[in-house]
């Protein structure tokens, strides 16, 4: 989210000429490799370099903030393009589900040594719930800590795909502003899930399979899309684990694809600077609340640190960007999702570090670094990599079947030299992208400068 005048939303800023698609796409893969490093440290230095770690602003909801920012940047934009739902699904479902289930697998498997969270159900609504990446909003612990977040990224596509049927798509600066705004609100009234019980969790699974079985079959697409949504909106109002914040990251991915659509001259940049004020003030007076980075100023400055860093990440689109920053960008999602898993178990092995001297500190946390990195390649080499390709393989096989594309775009109403130049540009800046949709940061922080918390329990053991 960046802060800017009336004035300056009014024409759109200059986009550098095109330099090979590589070059065009290297500063969101640079921001997704920023936010994975921020995350990556906010789990790593309470563990091991807890001096060290910063309160004056959380890296991990930076993080989580950038990364929310590309995925709103990017994915409505890259379905208009194409301007097929099956297609956008089919790519979404193998980009996202076979790691994701791969580290569920090795959570599960090595149980006996490393329990399951205490905060995942021993029953049917875990699986459920994982199911359908619906974890957050049917408060549903994850089996990995930091796979909260994705279930706002499924309700973002379950939005987008239903805007996108019938022509809504085009109004994301009031979108991100609508709930910009309910975030404030929803502070106000609301101080946790209104449903509970294991019941969302079944029942959204039902529904999700159903209806997405349709958005994929096209057999009532555009209704089943709707009926997808609306329930996203009800989840995320009634049974998120905190409300207010489930609804205010639905406006900071909307206020990224804003962005989208200002630059490409097809929209406004004012309603981002109203979306960051919302955001801004949402969980000042919110009745859950009260955790350590919410203060008014660790909030402002987390967010103004992330307005910058993107607004940075386009300042610099178009020119050559450090190799390491965009490969990490590449390995995001596979760093994302298990980062996390591997500390726990490094934690297992070495014991308890915080006290420990510092040239060990260092030396084991360069060392968990390392391990953390070297699986991240491998895991994207060989599970994230094959299963996109056999995506696109599938979804060739699939683009010439009746049902296959959705309807025309409509939300983007633009004729003559504007429209060529939304073809030339925004369809050529999305052309081959393939967003990593990383969600990061370990949920239950409720922890306090005096008293870090963040994933050891009281004994000092991580949980």
């Amino acid at each position: 989210m960046m802060r800017v005048s009336a004035a300056a939303s009014v024409q759109p800023a200059a986009v550098p000429a095109p330099t090979g698609s590589s070059s065009r796409l290297a500063w969101l893969d640079a921001l997704r490799g920023l936010g994975a490093l921020a995350v990556v440290a906010e789990h790593l230095l309470p563990w091991f370099l807890p001096e060290l770690r910063p309160y004056w602003f959380s890296l991990g909801v930076y993080g989580i903030l950038v990364f929310f920012l590309v995925s709103g940047y990017i994915i409505p934009t890259s379905l208009e393009r194409h301007g097929d739902v099956r297609a956008f699904w089919i790519s979404r479902l193998f980009r996202l589900y076979p790691l994701y289930l791969a580290v569920i697998v090795l959570v599960l498997a090595v149980a006996w040594w490393v329990p399951v969270r205490g905060e995942v159900p021993r029953d049917g609504s875990a699986v459920a719930a994982h199911a359908t990446m619906l974890l957050d909003v049917v408060s549903v612990g994850g089996v990995a800590d930091t796979m909260w977040t994705l279930s706002y990224e499924m309700v973002f596509y379950l939005l987008v795909t239903a805007l996108f049927l019938i022509g809504g798509h085009g109004r994301s600066g009031l979108l991100s502003m609508l709930f910009a705004a309910g975030s404030v609100v929803v502070g106000l009234v609301a101080s946790g899930a209104v449903v509970a019980g294991a019941w969302p969790a079944y029942l959204s699974c039902a529904v999700f399979v159903v209806g997405l079985g349709c958005v994929l079959q096209g057999r009532l697409r555009t209704a089943s899309a709707c009926v997808l949504a609306l329930m996203a909106v009800a989840l995320l109002l009634l049974s998120s684990r905190v409300p207010w914040l489930g609804v205010a990251v639905l406006s900071v991915m909307f206020a990224g694809t804003a962005i989208h659509r200002w630059e490409r001259g097809t929209g406004r940049l004012w309603p981002v600077a109203v979306t960051t004020a919302l955001v801004a003030i949402a969980p000042l007076w919110a009745v859950e609340g009260g955790w350590w980075w919410v203060q008014a100023d660790v909030w402002f400055t987390t967010i103004a640190l992330a307005g910058a860093t993107f607004a940075g990440g386009m300042a610099l689109r178009g020119r050559r960007l450090p190799r390491v920053l965009t490969w990490l960008g590449l390995v995001s999602y596979s760093l994302y999702l298990v980062h996390h898993p591997l500390l726990k178990y490094f934690v297992e092995i070495t014991g308890d570090l915080r006290r420990a001297e510092r040239p060990y500190q260092l030396a084991m946390a360069a060392l968990a670094v390392a391990v953390i990195l070297a699986a991240s390649a491998l895991t994207y080499r060989y599970v994230e990599k094959p299963m996109q390709a056999l995506g696109r393989r599938f979804a060739r096989r699939h683009a010439g079947r009746p049902g296959a594309a959705g309807r025309p775009s409509r939300g983007l109403r633009v004729s003559g030299r504007r429209a060529g130049r939304l073809q030339g540009g925004a369809d050529a800046g999305v052309a081959g992208q393939d967003a990593s949709h990383d969600g990061v940061l370990g949920h239950e922080e409720r922890q306090v400068p005096d008293g870090v918390r963040d994933h050891i329990g009281q004994g000092d053991a991580v949980r």
